[in-house]
């Protein structure tokens, strides 16, 4: 087989390129392992933890033990399916904060700061919620303001403004800090992946082509990449290959064909086509806590737990695309400082109207709910290494989570706050006691076995190819994702991120993905934007 172009991985940000690519005209084909999205576990929002957790739709890969956590390996899922892992995951919507694009372009992103990717976000939005000058109104991805409809979620925000903090109207937009509704990528009911959003359409006019194979090794001829060696044969490239495989996938692809850091490539016995120390390294995540609490009235999702009440949830789903299916359950968030002096928000919150874990678990006190909190800007790093050179070896994944002590210190504080959200008057009529960590759990000694115990990936990994100036030796990909030192490849997924986000990685990917495929083209990238960020005038002196 052959195309100009060949894209290895139909993910969030191969998916965008691919029709974007094929809108202008060009041949395609993009290579997917995985199979079919069809069915109502991907498609039922309600239904996430189950193919976050199946062989079938998913890499299921784990770390290697964790230094800093007591030797526990922390699942680390990637989605192995059309749509990749925008459709597996909770289709939380963040763009990131103003402020995080401006720290790539510090980092040697040059291109990519806020002015540059708000366009970007833009063109790909189709977002339900009320006219602004920062949201896209007509573009493929349907984003959803979720409606909050149990009383929960409203005493969730009102509670973050007792304690004193901002409520925002639009987190996506001007003003992310503070309390307020989540964005998904939710569309009548159903998931809207970038499968459904950018390739189902793009495959439906005939330019792009789908290829279910697995990715085993990019082919040189000298410095060039003229193709992907598969595990159905070998696929052509008459202009380039993309890899869109995974912060844990792309950096093992480039490794196992001879990119990545000499002395490791020579280890495994592999040829060194381009000796570039970054790959696989800077790798990142965001961990979080899940704090919960009983709730005296029963009015939490715990009331559809039981198999006759997932039956009828199911079966209203399937009916109408409503009801308690149709939802994550993830409706309220806030983005809030950890303290004065810091100038946007560092502290992500999630809230659930029942007390779960991510398979599905509930709490056995019944009902409750849950507030998903976590830092944002981690300063521990790990890596992605190889195994092997065999391609089914699967990749040797390290965080390195909780390595750097303000880790533990932000995480001790996270906790103590939540304690303050949820001890404020608007949560009096609902308040039972805190199953976890537990009302006894109180010192930092405490607290810190607690975190290690408990703390989870929120599954949002990147940084192991990033982006940067061709100067920078740890730097994979230049300003327009092509591959340094070598020709015709370029990597654009979520591992070129320089930095982590401020939120959930799907719509960063997204847009990663849009401005790459402008790149490609040749094309003079979309012009700034000269919209500003609301930036919250108590910052130097209060959290709050």
């Amino acid at each position: 087989m052959e195309a100009d172009y060949v894209i290895i991985g139909s993910g969030s940000a191969g998916s965008a390129i691919a029709a974007r690519l094929g809108e202008a005209g060009c041949d395609v084909l993009v290579l997917e392992a995985g199979g079919s999205d069809w069915g109502p576990l991907i498609n039922m929002p309600g239904a996430l933890s189950f193919p976050l957790n199946m062989k079938q739709y998913t890499w299921l890969y784990e770390t290697e033990p964790e230094p800093h956590l007591g030797g526990r390996k922390i699942i680390a899922p990637r989605g192995k399916v059309t749509g990749g892992s925008s459709s597996i995951n909770g289709m939380i919507y963040v763009r990131g904060h103003a402020m995080d694009y401006d720290g790539w372009v510090e980092a040697g992103a040059d291109g990519w700061g806020y002015a540059d990717v708000l366009p970007y976000f833009q063109r790909m939005e189709n977002w339900n919620g009320s006219p602004s000058d920062f949201r896209g109104g007509d573009g493929p991805l349907h984003v959803s303001k979720m409606p909050q409809e149990n009383p929960l979620y409203h005493a969730f925000v009102e509670a973050g403004a007792q304690a004193g903090f901002e409520v925002t109207e639009d987190y996506n937009g001007t003003k992310q800090e503070g309390f307020g509704a989540f964005d998904a990528t939710i569309h009548k009911g159903s998931r809207w992946s970038a499968a459904k959003a950018y390739l189902k359409p793009a495959l439906a006019k005939g330019k792009v082509r789908l290829k279910k194979c697995e990715a085993h090794k990019l082919r040189f001829d000298g410095k060039r990449c003229v193709g992907v060696e598969t595990s159905t044969g070998f696929v052509k490239a008459h202009k380039e290959v993309i890899v869109s495989a995974s912060a844990f996938n792309s950096p093992k692809l480039l490794m196992l064909s001879g990119i990545g850091p000499a002395a490791h490539l020579q280890e495994h016995g592999i040829e060194v086509i381009a000796d570039r120390p970054g790959v696989g390294q800077n790798l990142q995540d965001h961990l979080e806590l899940y704090i919960q609490q009983a709730c005296t009235q029963p009015i939490t999702l715990f009331k559809h737990w039981s198999l006759w009440g997932k039956f009828k949830v199911g079966l209203e789903w399937v009916l109408n695309r409503s009801g308690a299916g149709a939802s994550n359950g993830f409706e309220s968030c806030a983005f809030v400082r950890s303290k004065a002096g810091v100038k946007y928000p560092d502290i992500q919150y999630h809230f659930l109207p029942i007390a779960v874990k991510y398979n599905g678990e509930a709490a056995a006190e019944g009902h409750g709910w849950q507030a998903h909190v976590g830092p944002m800007r981690s300063k521990s790093r790990g890596q992605v290494t190889l195994q092997s050179a065999d391609p089914a070896a699967e990749p040797k994944i390290l965080f390195n989570y909780m390595s750097h002590p303000d880790d533990w210190k932000d995480f001790r504080h996270c906790i103590r706050l939540t304690r303050e959200i949820f001890g404020q008057a608007a949560f009096d009529p609902y308040r039972g006691k805190e199953i976890q960590p537990g009302a006894d759990v109180q010192t930092d000694a405490e607290l810190d076995a607690f975190i290690a115990e408990h703390v989870e990936s929120a599954y949002h990994p990147c940084g192991t190819c990033k982006i940067g100036r061709t100067d920078d030796p740890m730097a994979v990909v230049d300003p327009e994702c092509r591959v340094i030192g070598v020709d015709g490849l370029r990597v654009a997924d979520s591992s070129i991120f320089p930095n982590v986000t401020n939120g959930n990685l799907n719509a960063p990917s997204i847009m990663t993905g849009e401005k790459a495929a402008d790149h490609i083209l040749g094309r003079t990238p979309l012009p700034p934007s000269n919209l500003e960020p609301w930036i919250n005038p108590n910052w130097e002196t209060s959290d709050r």
